[in-house]
């Protein structure tokens, strides 16, 4: 496993970077199909941990009342928080949820996951699901990207959200033989609707995991 510097990046460069983000990516549509059948067509309110410019907004369903937090929102609006959350407490105005979604966003917590986790989990209203991502870095041919700061064995990141949160389910949201989300539409239409663990085949090919809790 490659040494990573604990190098946090601020405000600046996420306002250029989570602009990459605008359009729906695989993951983050995968994660809106998963949100929108955990629903079940309910009033509900969710957090987007790290949501960067929202887009996860455009893919749920209308019964659910969207709530973002980021260090740097694009677009200001009563439903979003511009927030250092490694800097300060996750939190919005005192508010519980139903559900948190938190994608691509502890891989570059460095030491301080077990900190967010535990604020995640007072963000929770009772019965409420916490939906995670995080990258497989065990995969065969593992890409780091510069920004990480904390790059683990999916062991251990299993390890560390089970100390504070129920596990429910866990599974990748993708398998490539290349260390990136599926590009062919035939290939993305299959993955989209897999939401299991291949025994042998996901550790070394999944991309990232999903991680249910409670």
């Amino acid at each position: 496993m490659a040494q990573v510097t604990e190098n946090y990046y601020k405000h600046e460069f996420w306002a250029t970077e989570n602009l990459r983000y605008v359009k729906p990516h695989f993951r983050l549509a995968k994660a809106a199909r998963i949100v929108n059948r955990l629903a079940k067509g309910k009033k509900c309110e969710l957090l987007d941990v790290g949501c960067g410019p929202a887009t996860l907004a455009q893919e749920l369903d209308g019964n659910i009342q969207y709530h973002g937090i980021d260090i740097a929102i694009q677009r200001p609006a009563a439903n979003l928080i511009q927030s250092d959350f490694l800097a300060e407490p996750i939190q919005f105005s005192g508010k519980q949820f139903d559900i948190v979604v938190a994608q691509g966003v502890f891989e570059y917590v460095g030491k301080h996951q077990i900190e967010k986790f535990k604020e995640i989990k007072k963000l929770l209203k009772p019965g409420g699901v916490f939906l995670a991502s995080y990258v497989n870095f065990d995969h065969l041919h593992s890409r780091i990207y510069e920004p990480y700061s904390n790059v683990q064995p999916l062991d251990e990141f299993h390890v560390s959200l089970q100390s504070i949160f129920r596990i429910d389910r866990y599974f990748p949201t993708s398998h490539h033989w290349y260390h990136r989300e599926p590009n062919r539409e035939w290939l993305k239409a299959i993955q989209m609707r897999i939401n299991v663990t291949i025994p042998m085949l996901s550790r070394r090919f999944a991309v990232e995991y999903f991680f249910l809790c409670s």
